[in-house]
Order: C-alpha cells, then structure tokens, then sequence
C-alpha cells in the first residue's frame, strides 16, 4: 500500500511537471507570437508611410515641374561617374535597422508582408530568430545563402515556418487549391533597390529527407537552357495543377518554402517567375 502511494505521488508529480512545462511553451509560443506580429507590424508600417510620402511628393514635383517655367543652366562639361544606387522609400529605414535585410516579400490579401533576411556565412541564421535578431520560434523569412538577390539568380528560394497563428508562411497552403492561385496568382518580392512582380506558375510538395525528395533550393543558376528547362518541367511536373504559365531560359524564378504535413518531412512549394521590374 505504501510502495502504490509512492507510486501514486510520484505519477503525480511527473503529470504536474509535464503540464507546467506543455503551459510554459503554450505561453511562450504566445508571447513570441504577439512580439512577432507587433514588430513586422511596425516595419510594415514603416514602408507603407515612407512609401506614401514619396509617392506624394513626386506627385507635388511632377506637378510643379508641368506648371513652372524651366530655368536655363549652362551646360556642364565635367565628367560624371557612376552612382551608387538608391534604396527604395522605407526599405532604406529598415535596413538601417539590421542590415542583413536584402528585400522585402508581400501577397497582397494574406498576412505575408514581410521583410526578407540573408546571411551567406550563417545560412539558417534566421529560421529561429526575428528581424531583432532574438530567439523567436516563428524565425523570419530568409533567403537560400547561395542566391543572389540583385543580380538576381536565376532562381531564389526563400524559406519561412509554416506558423498556426497564420504567420509567415502559413498562407501559402492555401495555393495547394487553384481557386486560391485563380484569384491571387501574384507575388511582390522587391529588392532594396527594385520593385519586382512575380507569377506563381506550380505549388507543389515533396519530402525534404536526404535522397528523397526535390532539391529546388539548390538550383540557383542554370548552367545551360536545358538544366533550366528541366528545373521548370519538374516543378510542373510535381504541381497540385496546371497553371498554364512555363518559364523560358532567362526568365527570373521565385520559390517559396515552407513545412508541408502530408509528407515526412515535407516541404510546401509556391513557384513563381518574374514578369516585371525596374531598371
């Protein structure tokens, strides 16, 4: 009778120490959650308003320039060399605050409308840290260490968590469904120099276990017109469903890379080419 109430108190004990601890995460998930959502909210705010006021200033410049009358200026002859390129309204402000940042990733009607990381020397730098560089289990979205994001590569892959409170990448498992890509196939993912559009032209899963599955994220430039062709027919090849759209040699790819659950180890894909850009 003893020895069963030991064991009784012992059971007891464990169960109080499990439910304290399964507590302790469920809140530390929660706190993280609001930090994550409160910060991005603020960054995101950062670049709509320095946006806005750019986009109504050059309105107030454009307007002046049509009404006033040019002044005449003599011609210079003094030799001009290059400029260094200017960063786009906000995304200056942000990247003044961690430079690590190299873009900025949005689909208009989800959540994700996020800064995108890099860092080549450290490449999963970011899979558990936020855009403050603190522990953080949604991470931040971050782009393939080998890509090239001004040139760019051929094709970019940028991973982020697929988080329960629709997050990051939560929404791209909505694409799993063609109605969702029918109605907003478009993917704005800029540069901190250039505002880019992108196309989504195949979603698909696959198991990222060694020797299983798809490497996509390792494709970053084609060697030839014919390991670009095969990437692309691949990522079609595997798709929930036929977009229409085929990237040709030289087009720009996009892949976004999340967990996917129907596979082990699965990975969530949202494929997708450029179709315009500044120069």
């Amino acid at each position: 009778m003893k020895t069963k109430k030991i064991l009784i108190t012992v059971l007891t004990v464990l169960l109080l120490i499990a439910f304290g601890v399964s507590a302790f995460q469920v809140i530390r998930y929660l706190v993280e959650s609001s930090q994550q959502k409160a910060i991005n909210q603020q960054l995101s705010d950062m670049v709509a308003n320095a946006q806005t006021t750019a986009a109504t200033t050059e309105a107030a410049e454009t307007t002046a320039a049509t009404t006033e009358p040019a002044e005449t200026t003599e011609a210079t002859t003094e030799p001009t060399g290059p400029t260094e390129p200017k960063m786009l309204p906000g995304y200056a402000d942000v990247y003044a605050l961690n430079n690590d940042m190299v873009g900025w990733i949005k689909i208009e009607g989800t959540t994700l409308d996020n800064p995108v990381m890099q860092t080549p020397s450290n490449r999963d730098y970011y899979l558990n840290r936020s855009f403050e560089k603190e522990h953080n289990a949604h991470g931040s979205i971050y782009a393939w260490a080998e890509a090239d994001i001004n040139a760019p590569s051929d094709n970019i892959t940028l991973f982020g968590h697929n988080m329960k409170d629709g997050t990051m990448f939560a929404a791209l498992a909505d694409y799993t469904e063609k109605e969702t890509w029918e109605k907003n196939p478009l993917i704005f993912f800029d540069t901190l120099y250039e505002y880019q559009t992108y196309k989504i032209f195949a979603v698909f899963a696959t198991s990222a276990n060694i020797g299983e599955g798809f490497t996509y994220h390792k494709f970053v430039d084609a060697a030839d017109q014919d390991a670009f062709d095969t990437f692309v027919a691949k990522c079609k090849k595997l798709a929930y469903y036929d977009t229409g759209i085929t990237p040709v040699y030289g087009d720009k790819l996009l892949c976004l890379s999340t967990c996917e659950y129907s596979h082990d180890n699965g990975r969530l894909v949202v494929c997708a080419v450029r179709i315009t850009h500044d120069k």
